[in-house]
């Protein structure tokens, strides 16, 4: 893990995974009924470990942060939009406050890279921050950041998940603002993949099909003009990353450093986590992708780390909002291990 100050990885814990695919195998029900609802449950345990799968305080972490190629005309959104999207998630008025709130889940903010003031926000409470820089510069041109600045952003993601660690949260979600953010993450799943730019590249905020033509051009020629090593995730990350998905990296990190499920949304946040899993792909024991996007990039990624998505509802929007609807379904399959019954101790016969 060169680079990264303070982050060290354990085995899952086999023996807790183990126990809980036992009982589940022996649960009051046809054997293995609930499916991959099981399979969820036994991953819980394996992190958490068996007598640690209580996941009743859930967090949705979002991460924002202003991307210089928007310069380049990606969006169908002007940059501005990001400092005043943050502001409706800090007035609790965006899509991923009425999931979370629908699911009991809280939700935090933080300011990774915003060019937008927003330090009332801070002062008041309602967004942390994180800041690496004001908005990357304009990755079509040159390295969106410094290499420092790459480290810097996984180490405050990092930060941010070991400080909820110790606040009592046992399962945290990704979730992203940043207008333009489509655009840095399909370069880096091409660049983790090798796979072709074209057929990875979608529509993020709805550009048409000459927009999308010029996307695809922008990201091949991102790519170009500072040749990221696609053997080295901190220099993909510097050179066409975004300072949010950084902190969504540090933030899977530092979630499995404190044995925490971490749930991953859209392709935003499955870019970070791929940087994460370049880093570390032992994560993949640690992860969970909550749904499948829309956007082509996320399926390419989610299938190079080995992750399967839990929902399919063809969302797009981002935030977290993928997290919001997959996390109780974790939590339920945890429950349904830890807390029904087998057939020995409610006196059934198994046969």
């Amino acid at each position: 893990m060169a680079d990264i100050a303070g982050i060290r990885i354990a085995d899952i814990d086999a023996q807790g995974r183990a126990r809980a695919a036992a009982r589940a195998d022996s649960l009051l029900m046809p054997r293995r009924a609930l499916g991959r609802l099981l399979t969820l449950g036994e991953k819980v345990a394996g992190i958490t470990g068996f007598d640690g799968m209580d996941l009743s305080r859930k967090v949705i972490v979002v991460m924002a942060g202003d991307h210089g190629v928007t310069a380049e005309g990606v969006s169908a959104y002007p940059s501005e939009v990001t400092g005043q999207m943050v502001r409706g998630f800090a007035a609790g008025v965006a899509g991923i406050n009425v999931l979370g709130r629908h699911a009991g889940i809280e939700v935090r903010v933080v300011d990774m890279g915003c060019r937008a003031d927003l330090s009332d926000l801070v002062a008041a409470g309602a967004l942390i921050d994180a800041k690496v820089g004001p908005g990357t510069a304009n990755m079509r041109r040159g390295p969106a950041m410094t290499r420092e600045q790459a480290v810097q952003c996984i180490e405050r993601g990092a930060a941010i998940a070991r400080t909820l660690a110790m606040e009592g949260v046992r399962m945290l979600g990704t979730g992203d603002m940043g207008i333009g953010n489509t655009t840095p993450s399909t370069a880096i799943a091409a660049l983790a993949t090798g796979l072709p730019v074209a057929g990875l590249t979608g529509r993020g905020t709805g550009i048409d099909d000459a927009g999308l033509a010029h996307k695809i051009q922008v990201i091949v020629e991102s790519i170009a003009a500072s040749s990221p090593d696609p053997n080295d995730p901190i220099d993909i990350l510097s050179k066409v990353g975004g300072f949010e998905i950084g902190g969504i990296a540090g933030l899977v990190l530092g979630a499995a450093q404190s044995r925490i499920p971490v749930v991953i949304d859209g392709v935003i946040s499955t870019a970070g986590a791929m940087i994460a899993w370049l880093i570390e792909p032992r994560l993949t024991e640690y992860i969970f992708a909550a749904h499948r996007s829309v956007e082509q990039a996320q399926a390419a990624m989610l299938a190079r780390m080995g992750l399967d998505p839990i929902l399919d509802l063809g969302m797009r929007l981002g935030e977290g909002t993928g997290c919001a609807l997959a996390m109780p379904i974790i939590e339920a399959g945890a429950k349904v291990i830890k807390e029904m019954a087998t057939f020995a101790e409610a006196g059934v016969s198994a046969q």
